[in-house]
Order: structure tokens, then C-alpha cells, then sequence
């Protein structure tokens, strides 16, 4: 099946079992915007609680902070965003669809990628062990084509977003023959810069009101907040601020489901540094970062690091942590050193002076930043794409399955009576009340048991616990596991040691240590 219909079955489940809706669906939705139901929403919350306890639980030197949505306008003067926030964008005359023309390029890249990969994979499945693939990647005539097609482009696109340049960018557009994928066309206009932030006003009345905007990232709230958490914390370099909160952006091209929103949720941690040892940091969080990805278990070929050709005005390094979703590898967590940039220019706008006296040297300075950055509803689909599985079973029967990672997953147990008389569904109300104070769980009786093992499979619910007439004499359940759907009889006095280890955070901190 091809990946873009994967995609399609992987958004559909995701309202159909009650973990994101088209943001005011019954007014037929709002573009770019979406609301997560009632199991996207528990899901959405392990995964920040995973990143946050990774960062303030397990580092003695890592604080968290929640800084407020609207903030000073001086702040996204100081930061660029006022001035540099932008994107470049050109329009379809045919379609009168935007797109942005940096992603219009880099999709033709991926095109040549993807050509040079399926020569290699015919070549490895017609030589099997046999095959050299360095050796066929440099000899073979049709590889050696799509490479040269390929750097070409990625270096002259390279040199124009430098800028970057507008007029360059189209003429690439029309150089590589890229049309509209809805008019099939190439009637393009001409390429122009659009600013994301979302603008508003503050005040009572009209004559006293100020124009300010809702924040575009959270980086700067935990920025602004140095000096008051390094003097109230006493904290000594290093150390870091982390912060959860939500973004907006005014996303003009919004694409693939809850990829790129106008709304969205941040995960950041500001770890402040000496100058001079940032580079070794931000190695130090590169592996760190791409470690807690890991522990997961979704495959280490899953992901990769993709180095910045083009670094942010504040950047001297940056590099992404990219997840192969079914549209490709794409960033779901960026890593970058900010040098002292945003602390220079706050100190530098405001009048204050934001500095760190080192006790260990005598001196004054403005310490060095490493960023790590990732975004939650990417996070989210991230992990939607990989758990959601369609199986065909031994007996020809077929059931589709999210196999979360069983600390991740919404509802970690369900009771289920197999009968709703003769005494079971009281028995297993017991059991809920129980189990309920450790974990997730939840009590179902409607319809029949194969049927409520398939829902529970569907929203990714580790482990079913099915209450029998044989319950009632001998105090012991069925307990299915998902994934294998192996059960196994065990006494309600071991359900919660049993189930307990496994679906808690702790169980993938430990993978971290």
C-alpha cells in the first residue's frame, strides 16, 4: 500500500478513536487547527510528562518555568522576529493555492533521493549479499545522473535562501519544470516574503491600546527569564530552563495533518554555557537528545541527524532529529547553539544587563546557549505513525492495532467482565477501583469480548483483563497482552505488580540512565 494512503488510514483512526479532531468540526472545521479527543489528549500528556521528567527529574542542573503567551512587543524586536520572521511564498495562478518555494525545492530534491534509492534497491535485491552498494552509488550511470541533478539543485538553492534571493528561488521553480500539484500547471507569480507572527491589541479602550503578538516560540519567555531563575535558583553554569507551552504561527501553507499548525505545543530547554564550550555541548545534547528518541523503541533506522547547511543569524552549529514518517524524514526536534545572541540582544534592547559572574574565574560575562527544541504535536505523530498497524491474524480475521510503547499509551488497562450478569461486571468494578490510583484504567462491558479486545487494540491499550465465572471461586483473571495477544491466568493480587512496571514513565527514564 502506498504511504500516502498509510497516512490518510493513520488520520482517520486518529478521529475515529478519539484522539484528534478537526479543531470546531461541527462548523466544519477551522484550517491548520485541531483539538485532541479524549485519548489524544492523555497520550499528548505521557509524552510531555516523558520529556519533562527527562530534563528537571533526571539533571540536578535543569529547572522548569511557565512563562506567559503575550509578552512585552520590545521582546520580538530584540529576538528578529519582527523583522526576519518570514517566509517566502508564491502562489499558483491556475489553482490559487500558496505554497512556500523553499518547500517547493526541497520536495524536488527528495524526488531525486528517492530516484537515486530505488536504483539501489533493485540493485541490492538483484546481487543480494553479493552487493557493494559505496561501489554501485559511484559507478552506476543512473545514480551518477540523479546525484549530479541532485547536488546542483541542493547547492544553488543553497546559495539562494542565503539571502535570501526571491528572484533566484522562482527561476529555480521554473528551471526544474516544478508545476502545481492540484492544476498540474507552472503559471507561477513572482516569490515574496510573508511574516508568521499573529498580531493583537491590549488595552481597554481603542485610544490606549498596544499592539503585541502571540509568541511564535517559547524560547523566549525562558530568555527573558535568565536573570530571575539564575539569582532566585542560585544556579551555577551550566545549567538549563526547560518549558512546555504553546506557539502560534500564522502558517500560510499548513500541511499534513497535525504536522504544521497555526496552534501548536513546544517543548524547549535553554542550557546555558561557558563561551568556549559550546560545540562540546552541543555534541553532549545531540547525543543525549537523540537517546531519549531511542529508548522508544521505534528503530534507530527510523531516525537521523540532518545537519543545517544555512544557520539561523544566531546559530554557529544547528542540526535536527528527523523521524521517517510515511511523507519522508521529516524534523521533529531541532538542536541548535544560539551563542549569546538572545541574551546579548534582551540586555541590549532593555537596558539591563544580563550577565553571569563566574565565582571560579572573577569575570563577568554573557554565557553561551544550546537549544533543544521539539515540537509536541509533531512528537504526537510521530508516534501515531508508527504504533498504527493493520495485521492479518492466523485465522484469516484482520485487526488494526497502535502499538504504543506501553508508557506512552492513553489507557494502560482495561477490566472487562465477560458477561454483564451472574456477578462479573461487580467483580470487575472492584478490580478498577483497585488498579485506577496507579494507572490508566478503564471498565467496558458493551458487546462481546472479541469485539471490546479489538477497540482496546485500536487506541493501543497494553494489557485486557477479562472477569470470568471462574473469577468469582479462584480470585484469577485473564490477562491478554496486546501485541502478541498471548493471555494468562494470574491472580488479581499480581495485576498491578505485573502491569504497573511497564506502563510507567519510569520504565523508559530508566533506558536513559
Amino acid at each position: 500500500m502506498a504511504q500516502e494512503d498509510v497516512f490518510k488510514k493513520i488520520v482517520s483512526h486518529c478521529k475515529e478513536y478519539g484522539f484528534v479532531f478537526p479543531s470546531s468540526d461541527v462548523y466544519d472545521g477551522l484550517a491548520a487547527v485541531y483539538d485532541y479527543g479524549q485519548n489524544g489528549v492523555e497520550l499528548k500528556n505521557n509524552i510531555k510528562e516523558y520529556w519533562w521528567k527527562s530534563m528537571v527529574l533526571l539533571h540536578e542542573n535543569i529547572v522548569g518555568i511557565d512563562s506567559a503567551i503575550f509578552m512585552h512587543p520590545m521582546i520580538w524586536k530584540a529576538s528578529g522576529h519582527v523583522d526576519a520572521f518570514n517566509d517566502p511564498l508564491i502562489d499558483n495562478r491556475d489553482s490559487k493555492k500558496r505554497y512556500r518555494a523553499d518547500n517547493l525545492i526541497e520536495d524536488q530534491i527528495g524526488k531525486y533521493e528517492e530516484k537515486i534509492e530505488k536504483e539501489v534497491s533493485k540493485a541490492r535485491k538483484r546481487f543480494g549479499e553479493a552487493f557493494d552498494e559505496a561501489k554501485f552509488r559511484a559507478t552506476n550511470p543512473r545514480v551518477m545522473e540523479h546525484q549530479q541533478k541532485r547536488d546542483a539543485l541542493h547547492e544553488r538553492y543553497t546559495k539562494a535562501m542565503q539571502g535570501p534571493d526571491l528572484e533566484e528561488l522562482k527561476q529555480i521553480i521554473l528551471d526544474e519544470g516544478i508545476v502545481d500539484p492540484i492544476s498540474g500547471t507552472k503559471n507561477w507569480t513572482d516569490v515574496r516574503q510573508f511574516n508568521l507572527m499573529f498580531s493583537t491589541e491590549m488595552g481597554s479602550t481603542s485610544e490606549s491600546t498596544n499592539r503585541i503578538y502571540l509568541r511564535p516560540e517559547t524560547a523566549q519567555g525562558i530568555f527573558v527569564n535568565y536573570l530571575n531563575v539564575q539569582k532566585t535558583g542560585r544556579m551555577k553554569l551550566p545549567f538549563g530552563i526547560a518549558q512546555i507551552g504553546k506557539a502560534f504561527r500564522n502558517e500560510i501553507v499548513a500541511r499534513q495533518f497535525i504536522f504544521r499548525m497555526r496552534e501548536f505545543e513546544q517543548m524547549e530547554m535553554q542550557f546555558f554555557v561557558k563561551p568556549g564550550t559550546e560545540m562540546k555541548w552541543f555534541e553532549t545534547w545531540k547525543e543525549t537528545r537523540m537517546k531519549w528518541h531511542q529508548a522508544l523503541g521505534f528503530g534507530a533506522d527510523n531516525y537521523r541527524f540532518h545537519d543545517h547547511e544555512k544557520l539561523a543569524h544566531y546559530a554557529n552549529a544547528a542540526t535536527d532529529i528527523e523521524f521517517k514518517m510515511p511523507f519522508g524524514f521529516k524534523e521533529v526536534e531541532g538542536i541548535h547553539s544560539r551563542t549569546d545572541f538572545d541574551l546579548s540582544q534582551h540586555e541590549k534592547f532593555s537596558g539591563r544587563q544580563i550577565k553571569y559572574f563566574d565565582p571560579e574565574t572573577n569575570e563577568s560575562y554573557t554565557p553561551y546557549d544550546i537549544e533543544t527544541s521539539i515540537g509536541v504535536d509533531r512528537m504526537f505523530l510521530s508516534v501515531m505513525c508508527h504504533a498504527f498497524t493493520e495485521e492479518t491474524l492466523d485465522n484469516g480475521e484482520s485487526r488494526v492495532v497502535l502499538k504504543l510503547p506501553e508508557a506512552l499509551a492513553p489507557v494502560k488497562c482495561a477490566v472487562l467482565p465477560l458477561v454483564k450478569k451472574d456477578g462479573l461486571p461487580e467483580k470487575a468494578r472492584e478490580i478498577v477501583d483497585e488498579l485506577k490510583f496507579h494507572f490508566n484504567t478503564h471498565y467496558e462491558e458493551k458487546d462481546s469480548i472479541g469485539k471490546r479486545y479489538r477497540r482496546q487494540d485500536a487506541i493501543g491499550t497494553p494489557f485486557c483483563v477479562t472477569v470470568d465465572h471462574d473469577t468469582l471461586n479462584d480470585n484469577k483473571v485473564t490477562l491478554r497482552f496486546r501485541d502478541s495477544m498471548e493471555q494468562e491466568r494470574v491472580d488479581i493480587s499480581q495485576l498491578r505488580g505485573i502491569i504497573e512496571d511497564r506502563v510507567s514513565i519510569t520504565s523508559l527514564l530508566k533506558k536513559l540512565q
